[in-house]
């Protein structure tokens, strides 16, 4: 296998505005990338305005870092900047039809004697918004026939999510489990994740919820726009001892590279929502949402 890496400047803004006065509000942010085998995050700063009384960091069950804080004086806007230097290596895999059949890893996994299983077993269960089934099952086979290497497998998947699932942003919302999603043929980056997750679930096979962002490159000749780039999320394949997690992007028909950094990893969307918690008073709310991946050096292009 060999390797490339890139280095970025992330900065995600959020900001929230309140028609009535909030007195109180509490919050949990999961911005900050987390060490994996191909992500190094050197840097990483969370600003908050009003400022925060009281305010704290952990890493939770699933080894993702997490930020809270509790706001306790009177505010009608919310904004919370998260800043991180973040260096993305992209391996580049065996051909992916010569990759060990799907059901060799299926069978590995489901016991204890691979040294493997305790972390991967729990990614082979339905979630609280991943549930599992026969339909999930059916569709997945018709890319999963017998004895099919397990890469070229998983990326036939990927692209079939892709060609027959329509991009929608006004079909779902951002508690649409899988099922629902599924049912529709219509979603948003979350709920293909979540659909590929619930298909490799169904027959067997871990797979886990990637949170994360994409880079987006402007056309020749176009300058690149402040807060263009994009929240995304995609989907991780268990792929055996040899090669690991494996993520594939089934909103783009391809497996993940260097344009692609992962922020946290879970079950679903449920475990690494980017931003959630609660408020007393604030009326109605708007929310307004950038995020800019900025190469900071020659080889991130």
């Amino acid at each position: 296998m060999t390797t490339s890496s890139s280095r970025y400047r992330i900065t995600h803004k959020t900001h929230y505005r309140y028609t009535d006065p909030v007195a109180i509000c509490q919050n949990q942010v999961m911005m900050i990338p987390r060490e994996l085998p191909r992500v190094k995050c050197r840097d990483a700063e969370v600003h908050i305005q009003p400022p925060p009384g009281l305010s704290s960091s952990h890493v939770d069950y699933f080894g993702n870092p997490v930020h809270t804080f509790s706001i306790e004086t009177q505010h009608r806007e919310l904004t919370v900047i998260v800043s991180s230097d973040v260096e993305v290596t992209a391996t580049s895999f065996p051909r992916a039809d010569q990759t060990e059949p799907w059901e060799t890893v299926r069978d590995a996994i489901s016991g204890g004697n691979n040294p493997d299983w305790f972390s991967v077993c729990e990614f082979r269960y339905p979630s609280s918004m991943v549930n599992t089934g026969e339909k999930f099952a059916q569709y997945a086979q018709q890319s999963f026939y017998p004895n099919r290497p397990i890469l070229e497998a998983g990326l036939d998947l990927t692209k079939r999510i892709f060609r027959d699932f329509k991009y929608d942003v006004n079909a779902t919302r951002v508690d649409t489990r899988a099922e629902e999603a599924f049912g529709l043929r219509a979603g948003v980056c979350q709920d293909f994740a979540q659909i590929e997750i619930a298909c490799l679930r169904s027959i067997g096979l871990a797979a886990r919820y990637v949170s994360g962002y994409l880079r987006t490159i402007p056309p020749p000749g176009k300058p690149r726009l402040v807060g263009a780039d994009q929240s995304h999320a995609w989907a991780s394949l268990y792929a055996g001892q040899r090669l690991g997690w494996i993520d594939l992007d089934p909103t783009n028909a391809c497996l993940v590279a260097t344009d692609h950094v992962p922020i946290c990893v879970g079950r679903d969307y449920g475990d690494v929502a980017p931003m959630r918690g609660v408020v007393l008073g604030g009326g109605n709310t708007s929310l307004n949402v950038s995020v800019d991946v900025v190469p900071i050096d020659a080889d991130a292009g």
